[in-house]
């Protein structure tokens, strides 16, 4: 069991998926990043210095004890912004791509070889002909 454990582990499809993976994670973070310190920082400010990240509505109020109930409507709208932007680079880098795979198909194979009989058959006909 552990050797076809081994062996589904180290297919090809599986390493690139974990590798798509971890790389996807660390873009979400710095993409969370930028959209958080360096997109919504403006935006507030042209609203009249709203920070998105404290837009709440209050349910109910904190009390002894208990803490406030919120819905934090600004940590969502940030929240969809970090996944229009990483929607959009996903849709660019599949776009590319594809333009890539059409360059490929596009470009016609060489044609084929004449093959040895076709060969001679043509030095035959060349000799005829003088």
């Amino acid at each position: 069991m552990l050797k076809e454990f081994k062996a589904f582990i180290m297919k090809g499809n599986i390493l690139d998926l974990a590798v798509a993976v971890i790389v996807g994670a660390a873009f979400k973070t710095v993409v969370s990043s930028f959209v958080k310190d360096m997109l919504m920082p403006p935006i507030g400010m042209a609203l009249g210095g709203v920070d998105f990240s404290d837009l709440r509505f209050t349910i109910q109020e904190a009390s002894e004890g208990v803490e406030a109930v919120t819905i934090n409507y600004g940590a969502f709208t940030q929240t969809i912004v970090d996944f229009v932007i990483i929607a959009f680079v996903i849709f660019m880098v599949v776009k590319a791509y594809n333009s890539m795979q059409k360059k490929k198909e596009e470009t016609p194979a060489a044609p084929p070889a004449p093959s040895n009989e076709e060969v001679l058959l043509g030095e035959i006909r060349d000799l005829l002909k003088k």
